[in-house]
């Protein structure tokens, strides 16, 4: 699949910034604090930043409110119905800890459960493609949700440097990462739904090879679902993410519980939030550009 980076860029800010709305929403920060003020912020601005993003992937984006109307049938519409849904009680939340510095546990709960869905529904826009094998499984939310979790507690880290969520953010990461390793090793492993025979109806006669493209010029099946990423490259990039996105973060965690609290310690966190960050969008890509779609078979 074409890894559009509109996507890549609303999966990953996106999923970030309810990671982070989820924790806030727990009640971990002190209202009164300006660094929960900060992070609220932070956090709106990545959910927005997410969601302005995902736009620019309609073909139409100013007809992207009659999306919304599809929630019976269609996990993207659910999607665009629980962002909006959760936004809400989160930016009233956000106002009362920024102006009011009082935590509203009704309105964070709310937030909680509204990100977690919100979260789910954007994850299962693709795991309940069965077009995509890769993505058609129960780990493609899981892994969503984790890394979203993740995030989330890292960043909350950055913000408070409260030991509890240090030591969250570090089991959460390890979960993140077992969970996309077997989803990985599955995709490895996975014996194709769909091939030329199956596809063609031919495969009674023997092996089908494709013997002249259905037309010479590219089309947008071929743009959009023909991305083609060697695998030699996809290793390194995979090496890479876990690196950037779990390892180097959860070394960074461990040294700030050992630096304790000030200045070094959250400079650390800091980095390693970004180090996070760049992580996930490599993840993202290959999520992606790896990922073989079913109509492929014909090119």
């Amino acid at each position: 699949m074409h890894p559009a980076f509109s996507m890549i860029i609303f999966t990953t800010l996106s999923g970030l910034g309810y990671g982070l709305a989820i924790v806030l929403g727990l009640g971990f920060f002190d209202a009164a604090m300006v660094a929960t003020k900060l992070a609220y912020l932070t956090s709106l601005t990545l959910i927005a930043t997410g969601l302005i993003a995902s736009l620019f992937h309609l073909g139409n984006p100013q007809r992207a409110w009659r999306a919304l109307s599809q929630w019976r049938s269609s996990w993207l519409s659910r999607e665009g119905v629980m962002a909006i849904a959760t936004f809400v009680p989160f930016m009233l939340s956000a106002g009362l800890a920024i102006f009011a510095n009082r935590y509203d546990a009704t309105l964070g709960l709310i937030s909680v459960l509204g990100s977690l869905l919100t979260v789910y529904c954007t994850s299962m826009i693709y795991g309940s493609l069965k077009t995509v094998d890769s993505w058609h499984t129960r780990l493609t939310p899981l892994c969503f949700i984790s890394f979203s979790l993740a995030g989330g507690f890292l960043l909350a880290s950055t913000f408070s440097g409260m030991l509890i969520l240090e030591l969250l953010a570090v089991l959460l990461l390890l979960t993140a990462l077992i969970a996309k390793m077997v989803w990985r090793n599955r995709i490895a492993t996975l014996v194709p739904r769909s091939t030329p025979e199956s596809a063609t109806g031919l495969g009674f006669i023997g092996k089908v090879r494709l013997f002249e493209r259905p037309h010479s010029l590219d089309n947008y099946l071929t743009r959009e679902m023909g991305f083609r990423v060697a695998r030699k490259h996809a290793a390194k990039l995979w090496i890479i993410s876990w690196l950037s996105g779990v390892v180097l973060p959860i070394v960074a965690l461990l040294s700030a519980m050992a630096l304790g609290t000030g200045l070094p310690a959250q400079l650390i966190l800091a980095v390693a939030a970004v180090s996070h960050l760049l992580g996930i969008f490599v993840e993202r890509w290959l999520f992606f550009a790896e990922a073989k779609h079913a109509v492929t078979n014909y090119y």
